[in-house]
């Protein structure tokens, strides 16, 4: 067949083969944004576990310290979820649509996306291998493999979520069930539970009872409900500036809350839940429920139980101010999979990854680290369709508040903030890796405050 160019002759010739060659190297450009790789190499000088927020987050900010062609994440999922905003999805506020975009519209670019799952870390021999049968070494490892949602711990589910009456805010495919089952509610019990294990987003379990019973006045339903939260735990939060303004919500819209009680059982086809009493052994309740939302009990990834950079609760081994990893200098680990003693949440992924990537740099340099992560935390309380106690946080419990305002009150302008300004600065710059955290706009707003 004739070459295309050589149709062309003259000065045409050479401005058409010049288009072609930028057209070729567009399209190699754009390769790695319309599909991930087999692992291409199998060594890269950063490599990241896990594609969620710290993973994406962690390799913008490596992308600008060595290069993109030296840095690599393993993720198996084609969608990337904005996890936090199903509170409101599951309340009928927001969409699910506007919850995820295309795993490979995040990754950054000229990062390479290898599309696989992480089934075993060496770190002794500085490598890990995927289920597609690879082996891929690295000179640094990032750790951020997320949690894992157990479900089957609980006897019934998740075959459970094929009945009505029963939703989880927890996962995309049971999300959505927990409007349906709050529109078909009618009258009776509308329960919600908290495990006993940790769990990300430790405030989510009891955002959407608030908004069920704001859902249930706006209705006309509210005198029909008996809304109940079986909580595992002992208190209502683990801050007490914000569980003393919590408790005066309880009270006022007229809550059960019963402690030390851990969802053990669902029957879905009977419409009845099963609790034991943790401070009895062997002492358990069955309620049944119009509504039933559940919060599975959570834990470290599989891989990660058993690996070498567990630490004996299964979770990554880091030091709590640096995130380095405490037996092997060049692993570190970041967000939900880490044992730091914090609540698992996507504001503290934030400000750990502006931390870690202080570490790493000073790491490559052979320098020790000096910026320190406190702890910080976030958790906005959603109370109402319009409403939210902006909870912030440090390692010891203290609240750590970004506005120079008592936010332990409900606020309009803090729900604004959660439902449409933390999305645009989790798509638009912190998967870019350029937020992280508040700590810079805390100072601002508190300048002249003792």
């Amino acid at each position: 067949m004739t070459p295309l160019v050589s149709v062309v002759s003259g000065p045409r010739a050479r401005l058409f083969a010049c288009f072609l060659r930028l057209g070729t190297q567009q399209a190699s450009s754009l390769q790695l944004h319309t599909g991930a790789s087999l692992a291409a190499k199998n060594y890269y000088e950063v490599l990241v576990l896990g594609g969620g927020s710290g993973g994406i987050s962690m390799a913008a900010r490596m992308k600008r310290r060595v290069g993109a062609d030296n840095v690599a994440i393993i993720e198996p999922s084609e969608r990337h979820f904005y996890q936090p905003i199903w509170t409101l999805v599951g309340a009928g506020a927001k969409q699910l649509s506007s919850s995820f975009h295309p795993t490979v519209s995040v990754i950054p670019s000229g990062v390479e996306w290898i599309k696989a799952r992480v089934v075993e870390l060496n770190p002794d021999k500085n490598c890990i291998h995927t289920d597609n049968g690879k082996e891929i070494s690295y000179k640094y490892l990032i750790i951020a493999l997320g949690i894992q949602l157990d479900y089957e711990k609980i006897k019934g589910l998740p075959e459970g979520f094929d009945h009505p009456k029963i939703g989880s805010n927890y996962s995309v495919r049971t999300v959505e069930k927990t409007w349906k089952a709050l529109q078909d509610f009618e009258e009776g019990n509308a329960i919600f539970t908290f495990p006993n294990t940790p769990v990300k987003c430790a405030g989510a379990p009891q955002k959407i009872m608030y908004l069920s019973e704001a859902y249930f006045r706006k209705t006309g339903k509210r005198s029909k409900a008996n809304i109940i939260f079986n909580t595992s735990l002992g208190t209502i939060f683990g801050v007490k500036k914000y569980a003393d303004a919590l408790k005066e919500i309880i009270q006022e819209r007229n809550l059960a809350v019963n402690y030390k009680q851990n969802l053990i059982e669902v029957r879905a086809d009977k419409q009845e839940a099963v609790f034991e009493n943790l401070d009895k052994p062997g002492e358990t309740q069955v309620i049944s429920y119009e509504m039933l939302h559940v919060t599975p009990p959570m834990s470290s990834p599989d891989v990660l139980k058993t690996s070498p950079v567990a630490d004996a609760a299964g979770w990554v081994d880091v030091d709590k101010e640096t995130l380095q990893h405490r037996r092997y200098p060049n692993v570190f680990g970041i967000g939900d999979c880490t044992n730091l003693p914090t609540s698992k949440t996507a504001a503290a992924v934030a400000a750990q990854s502006g931390i870690l990537d202080r570490t790493i740099s000073r790491i490559m340099k052979n320098q020790t680290p000096r910026k320190k992560y406190d702890g910080y935390t976030s958790c906005p309380l959603v109370t109402g369709y319009n409403r939210v106690i902006l909870a912030e946080f440090d390692y010891n419990g203290q609240p750590l508040e970004t506005f120079p305002f008592d936010q332990s009150k409900e606020r309009l302008t803090m729900y604004f903030m959660k439902a449409n300004m933390m999305p645009f600065l989790y798509w638009n710059m912190m998967l870019r890796g350029y937020w992280g955290g508040p700590a810079f706009l805390r100072k601002l707003l508190h300048l002249g405050m003792s």
